[in-house]
């Protein structure tokens, strides 16, 4: 994981077989700007060298928070440090943590339903077309349905054994997700997971031991828990987990109209004071909100890491979890 707190852009642009050619690289340091500008310069000649060579690559890298490009870090302000652990604000103003081993799951409710009802078009449209190659080869309206039952029936079959919902689910999301959750304890006795209630879903904090975001252990407890593809797919390019602690702007009464939102980090110099405004009218606004609530323990509550207790405490003070404030 790596949040660094200088970042500078590098920036070449030379005539080559007769056309101008311009390259942009962002850089980035801990140390200073100096160094976060020698980076990006070593970045960009590199990049430079490589594409006039003939690779084809990116001229600009675009400014992204996180997730945008393949190596880059973390881009938000630091807020806190504590320890490995790393208090960010992202691209919408709240607060995040970091951390590099300790196992956060993030589980969208929101998703669920439509991943399941996509999945059952998905297989109907299928068997639909199989149906209708089979009736037109065949000159046979019989030989369609039997196609239709038969596609539908192993597009169905498939969705059953990638443990995918086919159908929408219309039951209570957070009891379906509960249920998942003390499935993957049956499976492993030794896990000792907190879970938390979030606005549109179901947090679950490891505690028991640390991990790897690459470990194909949190692989298989994102797929079994049905994680968010979005913050699986971010955890494995940052190397990093990740928990929202605050809540989101537009939940406390504050809508995309209040400029200027914090945007990517830095911002230039001149939106210093205005963006510094927009955060301390956030701020306030989020003090009567909970960014999570803690629902209890599961698996061997007494096997606790603590490395995982640490970040827990951290975590469980700075979203509120148990103060009973509505969740945003």
């Amino acid at each position: 994981m790596i949040v660094p707190q200088f970042w500078a852009e590098g920036r070449i642009q030379e005539r080559v077989a007769g056309k101008q050619v311009t390259v942009r690289r962002f850089g980035w340091s801990d140390d200073s700007p100096l160094a976060a500008q020698a980076h990006a310069d070593q970045r960009t000649r590199e990049a430079f060298d490589r594409i006039v060579s003939g690779e084809k690559l990116e001229r600009r890298e675009r400014k992204l928070a996180y997730n945008g490009a393949n190596g880059m870090p973390i881009r938000e302000e630091i807020v806190e440090r504590q320890g490995d652990s790393i208090v960010t604000r992202n691209g919408y103003g709240a607060r995040c943590l970091n951390t590099p081993d300790v196992l956060f799951v993030d589980v969208d409710f929101e998703s669920q339903g439509s991943r399941g009802s996509a999945r059952g078009l998905t297989v109907i449209g299928a068997a639909f077309i199989g149906a209708l190659v089979a009736g037109y080869a065949t000159r046979s309206a019989m030989a369609g349905v039997a196609a239709f039952m038969l596609v539908a029936a192993f597009g169905f079959w498939r969705a059953h054994k990638e443990g995918l919902p086919a159908v929408e689910d219309k039951s209570d999301p957070l009891a379906g997700a509960r249920a998942r959750v003390e499935r993957f304890i049956h499976q492993h006795p030794d896990w000792h997971l907190r879970l938390y209630r979030t606005p549109a879903g179901l947090r679950v904090l490891a505690m028991h031991d640390v991990f790897a975001p690459s470990d194909a252990a949190v692989t298989d407890v994102f797929q079994t828990l049905g994680a968010d593809k979005v913050y699986a797919r971010m955890c494995r390019n940052q190397n990093c987990f990740r928990a929202r602690l605050s809540a989101k702007p537009w939940r406390v009464g504050i809508g995309e109209h209040l400029k200027p939102q914090p945007g990517v980090w830095p911002v230039s110099p001149d939106r210093l004071p205005a963006r510094d405004a927009w955060v301390a009218r956030y701020e306030k606004a989020a003090e009567g909100y909970a960014a999570c609530q803690y629902l209890g323990s599961v698996g061997n509550t007494l096997k606790v890491h603590m490395n995982a207790l640490v970040v827990q405490e951290l975590h469980d003070e700075r979203t509120r979890a148990n103060s009973g404030l509505p969740l945003a």
